[in-house]
């Protein structure tokens, strides 16, 4: 069976060069994964999704992070259900993002955008963001520095 569940469904292989010894801190060291000597490949669908506390019928997926060896970034998938979103907030790393299905209003700072399918979005650090799901199921890859983040409510902090 492979590492990600039933067998045939894995993959890995060599990739071109070694990524080296690991670094101290967030992106590596001694609590971490070790270094990545081969690549990893599984199907989300293998991936448990887990539910988003601060949010409304939203869940997610970490595809690729530590666990797999990745050093310097996390690769999520979120998945949003009908009156599904997220309440303004703040996050401490920047998120890129890319929507793969479904509608939704998103706002980014004093800009208020309506999004869906092949839309890409970059929300910088510290920067007030927002969901509101209008079509459902609203799906999107969100791709985040593999560092210490903690997410701030902006009703319950006074902002």
């Amino acid at each position: 069976m492979g590492r990600y569940g039933s067998a045939g469904r894995t993959r890995r292989g060599s990739t071109s060069g070694s990524m080296g010894p690991r670094d101290s801190g967030p992106r590596g060291g001694s609590g971490g994964a070790p270094a990545a000597t081969t690549g990893v490949v599984k199907l989300a669908a293998e991936v448990a999704l887990r539910d988003v506390t601060a949010g409304v019928a939203t869940r997610f997926q970490v595809l690729v992070g530590p666990e797999e060896g990745a050093r310097n970034f996390v690769l999520r998938r979120f998945v949003m259900g009908e009156g599904g979103g997220m309440p303004l907030h703040t996050n401490e790393v920047e998120h890129e993002q890319y929507v793969l299905r479904g509608r939704a209003r998103i706002r980014v700072g004093q800009s208020v955008h309506e999004v869906g399918p092949d839309h890409s979005l970059f929300i910088p650090a510290g920067t007030p963001h927002s969901y509101e799901v209008l079509e459902a199921p609203f799906e999107f890859i969100c791709v985040v520095p593999n560092a210490p983040d903690q997410i701030r409510i902006a009703e319950r902090d006074g902002c």
